[in-house]
């Protein structure tokens, strides 16, 4: 079926969050809000087709998990990703970052050192810090607005770290890592006996004709010494549903994990995950596919509008995820100034770049899974706002 992305639909009565918060987040809900990283998409009709049934069912209660569940993650990921992935070794999650943030608590103790990338999801920083563990930056390297990894940095912090959380592919800057990247950072890794968790949420939003490459499947010996974080809820805007999937490089680091999770009884899908997820996974390409078009289109929009409107912000060109990265340096500001002006004169909610590394400044990150029109008043709000300032 044909979808349309090009629909607005009104989010301000079903609870969600990315609306509801405005206020808790920015002070004042009016603001065109394209910071948390959903979308503003009607999801695939198998996959409503299918939560609906469930919900005519009027029963919801323990829910089991049928072998059709894994299996579904097994042949998305050989389709998708060209990964042969043994469904033995899969464990079940609330979320992608609730499975990170037990990894450390499991296989590190307080004040072990943990490796992160920044600019990176600002999560790495809390789950590090929550079990009192140490965060160590490994800053990525920006030249002419392209970012690279600073490998003598990473091979000396990484000795005096017990994991390293990769972000495979990157979040903010899109980027899609190649495999001797990755192969690179995974041997250094295993060279100084430092567990690798790749965190490989945004795997299926790759565009420009790039590829992603699990981190798993480049070698034996890499796939021994590495954990990865996967789901389709960032994929198909189910983020709400909280599911992801946990996949181990051997069966005693699975029951570690499971046992973590069995000891405060978690360890089901609830009733309408369970249908959703596989759903998803068997039935989801047709709308991916398309979804994926459209938000490529939405790239290319907002990198010509501010090239053509509002030369001073440059916009990333993403490789993966739908999330854009905007380089705001020459406006001038410090970074409360920045968060402002974004809110007060341009009346746009968007992420903090110094949230994602903590000595950024002139950063923001804009969430484009949205309806073009959405995209067109945002920065038609934001080209006025930074002409007002002349």
């Amino acid at each position: 079926m044909k979808y349309n992305f090009d629909e607005v639909i009104d989010r301000s009565s079903n609870r969600s969050s990315k609306y509801d918060e405005c206020v808790k987040k920015f002070g004042t809900q009016d603001v065109i809000p394209l910071w948390v990283a959903d979308m503003d998409f009607r999801t695939a009709q198998p996959i409503i087709d299918a939560c609906v049934e469930k919900a005519q069912e009027g029963i919801w209660g323990y829910t089991s998990r049928p072998d059709s569940y894994f299996e579904a993650v097994q042949e998305w990921e050989k389709k998708r990703n060209n990964w042969d992935t043994d469904t033995a070794l899969m464990s079940w999650s609330l979320g992608v970052v609730p499975a990170m943030s037990s990894l450390i608590k499991i296989f590190s103790k307080t004040g072990d050192k943990i490796m992160i990338q920044t600019p990176v999801y600002s999560e790495f920083y809390d789950i590090t810090e929550a079990w009192d563990r140490v965060v160590v930056e490994n800053q990525l390297v920006e030249k002419d607005g392209n970012w690279e990894i600073d490998f003598e940095d990473f091979e000396e912090k990484v000795k005096e770290c017990k994991i390293f959380l990769l972000c495979n592919p990157h979040n903010p800057l899109g980027i899609v890592w190649k495999p001797e990247e990755l192969r690179r950072m995974a041997e250094i890794c295993i060279a100084n006996d430092v567990l690798l968790v790749s965190d490989e949420i945004h795997s299926d939003l790759i565009f420009h004709g790039k590829t992603h490459t699990p981190t798993a499947t480049l070698s034996k010996e890499i796939a021994e010494r590495i954990i990865t974080c996967v789901s389709v809820t960032k994929t198909f805007n189910l983020a709400g549903l909280q599911a992801s999937t946990t996949i181990f490089p051997n069966m005693e680091m699975k029951k570690a994990f499971d046992k973590f999770w069995g000891n405060m009884d978690v360890h089901r899908n609830n009733a309408f995950s369970s249908v959703a997820m596989e759903a998803a996974y068997r039935e989801g390409e047709e709308w991916l596919e398309q979804l994926l078009e459209y938000v490529s289109g939405n790239f290319d929009f907002i990198k010509e509008y501010c090239e053509k409107n509002i030369p001073k912000i440059k916009p990333n060109l993403p490789d993966a995820t739908y999330l854009v990265w905007l380089d705001c340096r020459k406006l001038g500001m410090d970074n409360e100034e920045l968060r402002r002006f974004m809110i007060q004169d341009a009346k746009i909610g968007l992420n903090e770049g110094y949230t994602f590394g903590r000595s950024l400044c002139g950063f923001m990150r804009l969430n484009a899974a949205c309806p073009r029109s959405v995209l067109e008043k945002a920065l038609k709000q934001l080209e006025d706002a930074v002409n007002a300032l002349n």
